[in-house]
């Protein structure tokens, strides 16, 4: 790596065809990879780039172009292989100003390398101050032309002098945004399609040895009937299961697709280069030895991905149990499953290769059928977020289930569902902890706070693996519920109680039920079920048939499945106990939408239906986008940043800064106040609020009182000033008016009960508080001053931590002492929109108290929505910001009261995950 540019500056990168290339800043020892390039252009293509024939680059050309600043000229490339096939270039015209071109080879054009490598210029041109860049293109460049007004920037252009001349505004707007999003998600799911739609396969390390793991995967292709060819490779064999076998990749006679390695994990590597010399598209390593082993193994997994990609190939694996598509035209069993569920509707990923065998039978033996299925293994290059572009564009896949142990990128996963989840239900199950091997990000958000950000991008997380195939398969066979109201039809009145308890635990409505007895047939299961579903104050029903001896049971099912059609409601059933898709009540032999799934017990369905209902409910509500605020100023909030970061800490505002003015609030104003409860306590550890955990330790954090900070978003702090004596106390006091509190300022005196002496109505009282506290404290304590709330009002604490994985987080919670023992919080993704800052607040358990309910009076709910999301506007526009404690904030009748806050700012490494140019992580 170049010391002369970010690390960030270098990327892998998929293209718009599903290859992959690799971006990166020019380096002078790229000039003989220049010279290769530049040999291979067409005369058409020189011309465009240099407006006239210029048949080879002089040594100084070379030269010149090859050695950059990476400030005032910057040169990226990009390569697959080792060859170069695109350079883009800026060189600093003016101040804010750079003229750009760029050239691709043209065996390349077409891939979208020029729209790529032009994000990832115009990125490194922001961080250099680059706000426009400029370009002279002849009116024949029809292609250059289209590569920047496609971008989504604002383009000007006019002719002058036998040149275009266009201008773009580097500024990111709305459609840029949206313009990077879509070429992201297209090239992304064509990369994951040409995995799962090969014309042909190749399993290498096919050996004759029965059950070895080549050969294992090499029958079940062959018995699942793949309709393309077949290449068993091995170097010694004829044939391996009656197949002809080829001694390497590169002796095949035709073209290879896929690829499935199951050699050993050290000849890997060597099988990736024989494979893209092949020109394969993708791999799936069934090999074990990676990162799962240790240290070793994970750099051969980083170097497995690397070359990889830098080929051109996408990789699913190591250590996985493959990837098997169920479409008639495909047949794909790429995997060591040998059972593998029917056609049926459902996308399936699981990040664990020896739990997907499993897995995979549990779901053919409900009869649920799937889609396709993808099992990622250590996930160094493939994982969740890439099976999510593409089941979202594949028509045969109307519900998503995952299996996830890591998470790659989670930012970018919550921005996917977010987005997934309004056209196809998304169903979950996170386990705890991250398998060795895995490549994911720090987390260190607690787990409810994952779930948070889970629910708010309309993703339906589950406890279990039993639930995850619950919550399917009623998803992939019956409608939407509308609400929460459940009818009940039974024929066992115990059944009925057990299923109303679980309603109500569940946080459904049940009705009571209708008990039939336990000799009803089919003419009494049909009526009683159309009946429950004619009610207007019934969204879903749940029917439970266990007789205690023989019935017409096919009987029962078909008035069940002929009532229940064309009602729009869901219909759930515990039917003989059957867990899964029960014979009886499929539509067709391969069960279709309108086919009533059954669950072993009542409890299971309706626990099933909760999930949905929450979803459902999630859909119902507009997904809004971050409003417009008034009184913004960013660009004083970056100033100050700045010049925090830029500071000695002592100057900055750390434990030792002076004490701030008295109209300024104190350096440590995210004290605890008398309106944080009786003891006025704080149950977090040092700086952090409830369970947003800390941030970890890096150069140069600098706490500073957040005062400032805040009004440049419209929010304003309470002043407490401190004081050194008696009597300057009494004259803060009287500067602020009465009544006032005297209080311990800093953390530690927050979590202690005693700091704070409150209502006081004179001056005699304040000398007398103060003189106790100092007493009582020491004469090093530093004490402040602050006018006291004339109202009732609700004490609530609102933080924000810059997590690594997820970018920022906003958290509410109450602010008395019980909430934060109980550690009730609910979390966001910065920036909210007004639903997400009205979701969060309601997200606690306490948020009745805000509404009216237990003889509290109703307060501001509003005021305190505006002010979540100016707050996650702040976290959005400020990386710088590590950590920030509004503590408290204090919810009175007609408006809110910040008492207090401080933040923690660090120069952050480098852009968050999932900003900026796409880029493979």
């Amino acid at each position: 790596m170049d010391a002369q540019y970010p690390a960030h500056w270098e990327a892998d990168v998929v293209l718009a065809d599903g290859g992959t290339a690799h971006v990166r800043p020019i380096r002078p020892a790229d000039a003989d990879r220049l010279l290769a390039f530049y040999s291979r252009l067409s005369d058409e293509s020189i011309y465009f780039r240099f407006f006239g024939p210029r048949p080879k680059l002089s040594d100084k050309e070379v030269a010149w172009f090859t050695n950059v600043d990476y400030a005032n000229r910057v040169a990226l490339i990009a390569t697959i292989g080792t060859e170069m096939v695109a350079v883009i270039r800026y060189d600093r015209v003016s101040a804010t100003e750079g003229e750009v071109a760029f050239l691709v080879e043209d065996a390349h054009q077409g891939r979208g390398v020029a729209s790529v490598l032009l994000e990832h210029l115009a990125a490194t041109a922001h961080e250099n101050g680059i706000e426009t860049f400029i370009a002279d293109v002849l009116p024949a460049n029809m292609k250059m032309m289209g590569v920047l007004r496609q971008a989504g920037y604002t383009a000007q252009s006019r002719f002058a002098d036998g040149v275009v001349r266009m201008t773009l505004d580097l500024a990111p707007t709305e459609t840029s945004a949206e313009v990077t999003a879509a070429r992201e998600h297209r090239a992304e799911a064509r990369s994951i399609e040409r995995l799962l739609t090969p014309g042909s396969v190749a399993v290498i390390g096919a050996s004759r040895e029965p059950g070895g793991v080549g050969q294992t995967v090499l029958r079940n292709l062959l018995a699942a009937d793949f309709t393309g060819p077949v290449y068993p490779v091995h170097r010694e064999v004829r044939a391996v299961a009656g197949v002809r076998a080829y001694p390497s990749v590169g002796a095949i006679d035709g073209e290879v697709d896929l690829a499935v390695v199951a050699v050993p994990a050290e000849s890997v590597l060597d099988v990736v280069k024989e494979c893209a010399e092949k020109g394969v598209h993708g791999l799936v390593v069934v090999s074990s030895g990676f990162g799962e082993t240790g240290a070793g193994g994970r750099a051969r997994q980083d170097e497995l991905a690397s070359i990889a990609r830098s080929y051109g190939l996408r990789v699913v694996g190591p250590n996985c149990l493959g990837i098997a598509n169920t479409d008639p035209a495909t047949r794909l069993n790429a995997t060591l499953a040998a059972t593998l569920p029917g056609r049926g509707r459902v996308g399936f990923f699981s990040q664990s290769g020896a739990l997907g065998t499993a897995l995979l039978q549990r779901v053919a033996q409900r009869g649920m059928g799937i889609s396709s299925f993808v099992s990622a293994g250590n996930r160094a290059d493939v994982s969740g977020n890439d099976l999510l572009q593409y089941w979202e564009e594949d028509e045969a896949s109307e519900v998503i289930l995952l299996y996830l142990e890591s998470l790659g990128n989670p930012r970018k996963f919550t921005r996917l569902a977010r987005r997934i989840a309004r056209r196809k239900p998304i169903v979950a199950v996170k386990s705890g902890g991250t398998p060795v091997g895995h490549s994911a990000r720090a987390l260190r958000l607690p787990d409810s706070a994952i779930s948070s950000l889970f629910a708010q991008a309309g993703l339906i997380r589950v406890d279990d693996l039993i639930q995850l195939f619950d919550v399917g398969q009623l998803l992939a066979h019956q409608p939407l519920p509308a609400g929460p109201r459940v009818g009940l039809v039974t024929n066992s009145d115990a059944m009925g109680l057990l299923a109303v308890h679980a309603s109500a635990d569940a946080g459904l409505e049940p009705r009571p039920p209708v008990n039939l007895g336990a000799s009803a047939g089919p003419s009494e299961f049909g009526t009683a079920l159309a009946d429950v579903l004619a009610a207007d104050e019934v969204d879903a029903a749940v029917v439970i048939y266990m007789p205690p001896i023989p019935g017409d049971t096919a009987g029962v099912a078909a008035e069940l499945l002929k009532v229940s059609q064309g009602t729009g409601k869901p219909v759930l059933a515990t039917f003989e106990g059957h867990l899964g898709m029960h014979p009886d009540l499929r539509v067709g032999r391969t069960p279709a939408r309108g086919s009533i799934p059954s669950y072993a017990a009542p409890e299971e369905a309706v626990r099933a239906l909760a999930h949905v209902v929450r979803y459902s409910a999630w859909l119902a509500h507009p997904a809004g986008t971050p409003p417009e605020l008034p009184d913004l100023d960013p660009e004083a909030a970056h100033t100050l940043v700045t010049h925090h970061l830029n500071l000695p800490p002592t100057e900055a505002g750390g434990p030792e800064a002076e004490a701030a003015s008295e109209t300024g609030g104190a350096r440590e104003t995210g004290a605890a106040g008398p309106e944080a409860g009786p003891q006025g306590a704080r149950e977090d550890e040092g700086f952090e609020p409830g369970g947003l955990p800390a941030q970890e330790a890096g150069a140069g954090p600098v706490e500073i009182d957040a005062t400032e900070l805040l009004a440049c978003y419209g929010i304003t702090v309470w002043p407490a000033p401190i004081v050194r004596s008696p009597d300057e106390a009494a004259r803060a006091a009287e500067l602020l008016g009465w009544p006032v509190v005297v209080k311990v300022t800093g953390a530690e005196a927050a979590r202690r009960a005693g700091t704070v002496r409150l209502g006081l109505g004179g001056p005699d009282a304040v000398r007398a508080a103060y003189t106790e506290l100092a007493g009582q404290y020491g004469d090093a304590v530093e004490l402040a001053v602050q006018r006291m709330v004339p109202q009732p009002a609700v004490p609530t604490v609102v933080g924000v931590a810059e997590d690594p994985a997820f970018g920022p987080v906003v958290s509410f919670g109450l602010g008395d002492v019980t909430a934060r023992l109980l550690e009730d919080e609910g979390f966001r993704l910065a920036p909210l929109t007004a639903e997400d800052a009205a979701g969060l607040i309601r997200s606690v358990r306490a948020a009745p108290l805000l509404f009216g309910e237990y003889g509290y009076p109703p307060v501001a709910v509003e005021a305190l929505e505006d002010l979540l999301v100016r707050v996650g506007r702040l976290a959005h526009d400020l990386p710088e910001v590590a950590r920030l404690d509004l503590d408290q904030v204090l919810v009175g009748e007609s408006e809110v009261i910040v008492l207090g806050a401080r933040a923690v700012l660090k120069t952050p490494p480098g852009p968050r995950q999932d900003g900026g140019p796409r880029r493979l992580t």
